[in-house]
């Protein structure tokens, strides 16, 4: 491990998450504004669902681990929503059950450290004539609706109110946007560059309202070596050196204002 320490970012879901680090991704984004301020460990899994997740729980987050996340930003739901095979094999889980992993999930990743905390982002919403026209007729004895997105949606919401954990319901957020079935994805299910955006700026909104101390919203956080140096670019009096710790890249601006 690199030194020195900084708080650790976790992401640990399905698709949605393993396919964060694509250009213009929502992980890419957030590791990009939290550069010198947090590490991002990316532990996405595509096609898993709940059951798969709790099957390797332990190993992704040891209880014994040297350094706990600061934050776990979990997703699952949208596999586990997807209509039952009549083979019995698949990616569907009945909603109780789908509830019930969630809820150890959650728990487990909250017993890693009092510091530990867990944002769950819940089912985006889905376009289902994207989805036909891309993969044909080949789901659709497994088919992913809207309407089961809506439902496992609103169950998780339920559940993380029940523990107080903080969630973030993506059906709901990305069709805020009147165009979203056409802007949003890049098959109908998994997320464009436009419906990351909806993500970071739901993710960030959280990380700035909640009282959490210490914080971990990224205006907030300390960079690393922030001193002065007499190695920086000389500024324009040509007797001192411009500290460019805090400096604000164009394409982060956007972020400023949320």
């Amino acid at each position: 491990m690199a030194g020195p320490s900084r708080p650790q970012f976790v992401l640990f879901g399905s698709s949605i998450v393993q396919m964060s680090y694509n250009v213009g991704g929502w992980g890419a984004i957030l590791a990009d504004l939290y550069a010198r301020k947090a590490d991002f460990v990316l532990r996405g899994y595509s096609g898993w669902n709940t059951r798969m997740a709790l099957q390797v729980l332990d190993q992704v987050f040891p209880k014994d681990a040297a350094v706990q996340p600061a934050l776990v930003v979990v997703y699952f739901g949208g596999n586990d929503a997807t209509n039952s095979h009549p083979s019995g094999l698949g990616a569907h889980v009945p909603l109780p059950e789908f509830v019930e992993n969630m809820r150890k999930i959650i728990d487990h990743i909250k017993s890693l450290s009092d510091k530990t905390r867990v944002i769950c982002l819940s089912s985006p919403p889905v376009n289902e004539a994207k989805v036909r026209e891309i993969f044909g007729s080949g789901l659709d004895d497994q088919a992913r609706t809207n309407e089961g997105c809506r439902i496992y949606s609103e169950a998780l919401v339920e559940l993380c109110q029940e523990m107080d954990v903080e969630a973030i319901n993506l059906w709901t957020a990305i069709q805020q946007r009147d165009d979203w079935a056409d802007t949003c994805f890049i098959d109908g299910i998994h997320l464009s560059a436009d419906g990351c955006k909806t993500v970071v700026r739901e993710i960030l909104k959280v990380l700035k309202k909640v009282d959490w101390e210490p914080s971990l919203y990224w205006l907030s956080m300390p960079a690393e070596f922030p001193e002065d140096s007499p190695y920086y670019v000389v500024g324009p009096d040509g007797k001192t050196t411009l500290n460019v710790t805090g400096h604000i890249c164009i394409w982060q601006k956007e972020w400023l204002n949320i």
